[in-house]
């Protein structure tokens, strides 16, 4: 994912305070959190702690950073309203249950936060969006759990978040991988 780093600093530039990030991955974001960042709680069922330069970067972090090996479709170990900020990038394409994932994130977001959010999905043409719907099987097997044709957009919108903002746009590479949603959501209601 490292040739997607030139859409962090964007993404990220709404989180404040105490962080949230939903698929750690190898801590790509770590670098590009903006001054208002304090604490990152990570969190990864696939954990990469082994690989040195995911060490390398949890060290290099400005803020403290604290790692949890957990999906986050369960249950996520945390008091409602904790975080000031919850971040997936491209994450959703690949958790089981993304809506059980995005209604937990809602709750452990504090009432004033943000969710802030890049992810490949459905792509906006017909053509395109039927191809995904026919490869995703498939893809899905080979990939690690990754789906190309998740609607970001509409399941975030179900899980009780208000999109204040929403960029979708094609990023180079194959249609059926390239469409992306870059966004933020408050907790509605």
């Amino acid at each position: 994912m490292r040739q997607m780093n030139d859409l962090r600093p964007a993404t990220l530039a709404e989180t404040r305070g105490e962080v949230l990030e939903v698929g750690f991955g190898t801590g790509l974001n770590l670098e590009h959190y903006p001054q208002a960042v304090e604490s990152l709680s990570a969190l990864d069922p696939n954990p990469a702690a082994d690989l040195p330069a995911v060490g390398e970067r949890v060290r290099a972090a400005r803020f403290p950073v604290e790692r949890f090996d957990l999906p986050a479709d369960g249950g996520l170990p945390f008091d409602s309203g904790r975080f000031d900020s919850v971040v997936t990038t491209w994450t959703l394409c690949s958790i089981p249950d993304p809506l059980e994932a995005l209604r937990e994130m809602r709750r452990v977001l504090n009432p004033n936060g943000c969710y802030v959010f890049i992810e490949h999905g459905k792509a906006p043409t017909a053509s395109t969006a039927r191809w995904q719907d026919r490869i995703d099987p498939v893809w899905t097997r080979i990939s690690d759990g990754c789906h190309l044709n998740r609607p970001i957009d509409r399941l975030v919108e179900e899980a009780d978040f208000e999109v204040s903002t929403l960029e979708r746009f094609r990023q180079p590479g194959p249609g059926i991988l390239a469409h992306m949603y870059r966004g933020v959501a408050k907790r509605s209601g």
